[in-house]
């Protein structure tokens, strides 16, 4: 879950880039004790997510709103729903309606996408995880998001699990020498992935036991063979040409967990409108 101190202080400071010194426009029409009452409605179908954070905007600018949610994080929602209800100051609706907005659209776009992704593998046991191709300051929000699409999590930040990289083994010379440099400098409470793009790079770590080897931009085919061969000595993780219509037969290979930045950089908001 989002913290309710992470939350607020994030929405202050998305609220100071868009108010800025002020709105003149509403400012200009809206009396300061006009009271609305405006709905939050879905025009699309998909999983809706953000709502505790639309609420906490109007919050934040004023304890005069009266915000009524009418569905969950993670529920799923038809064209012409109505999300949440809100009553109250119409010049603080109006200042909050774009932050608000962009908050939803965003990590219900997210939601939206996990799901289908998931929905794809079906019965498989296997996860589709995010990665850190996130937008920068709103990885939190992004991951939450991805978490109620039905989703799971790779690590939020470098210091969560150390992961060799192709350009990691590189600068260390091998597979072999950046595991055990890696080990020496790690925690017992960290896990060790490893990526591999070739059946030589798996064959060669197995013996120094790591905990995740990733399959990175392999062939069905080769997968296959990867799988087989780690035999449960570590998490299988898949990366690479992973979309809607591929999903599905990288899980049926066997791996554990399928890695894509496809959930988060590439989901389109979902369209959601606050009408007064």
């Amino acid at each position: 879950m989002l913290s309710n101190f992470y939350v607020e202080e994030h929405v202050k400071h998305a609220l100071h880039e868009d108010i800025g010194f002020g709105d003149i426009t509403t400012e200009s029409i809206v009396a300061e004790d006009k009271i609305f009452e405006a709905k939050l409605t879905s025009r699309v179908e998909g999983v809706v997510c953000g709502l505790e954070v639309f609420k906490t905007v109007f919050k934040v600018l004023s304890d005069k709103i009266e915000v009524n949610l009418l569905f969950k994080d993670g529920d799923k929602i038809h064209k012409g729903d109505v999300l949440a209800t809100l009553k109250g100051a119409g010049k603080y609706i109006l200042l909050g309606e774009r932050v608000s907005l962009n908050y939803i659209q965003r990590m219900s776009g997210i939601a939206t996408e996990t799901r289908k992704y998931q929905d794809a593998i079906g019965e498989l046991p296997c996860k589709i995880v995010d990665t850190r191709k996130t937008t920068p300051n709103f990885r939190a929000f992004e991951k939450y998001a991805v978490k109620c699409g039905g989703g799971a999590l790779h690590r939020f930040n470098l210091s969560d699990c150390a992961m060799i990289k192709d350009n990691h083994i590189q600068v260390a010379g091998s597979v072999t020498n950046a595991i055990k440099m890696v080990k020496a400098n790690l925690s017992h409470a960290h896990k060790i992935e490893l990526e591999c793009d070739t059946i030589e790079q798996i064959k060669e770590a197995l013996p120094l036991g790591i905990d995740i080897i990733m399959l990175d931009n392999m062939s069905i085919e080769t997968m296959k063979e990867a799988v087989k061969l780690i035999d449960h000595r570590a998490i299988v993780e898949a990366s690479g040409n992973v979309n809607l219509n591929t999903v599905r037969a990288i899980a049926e290979c066997g791996v554990d967990i399928i890695s894509s930045s496809a959930i988060v950089a590439k989901a389109p908001a979902l369209d959601l409108g606050l009408d007064m």
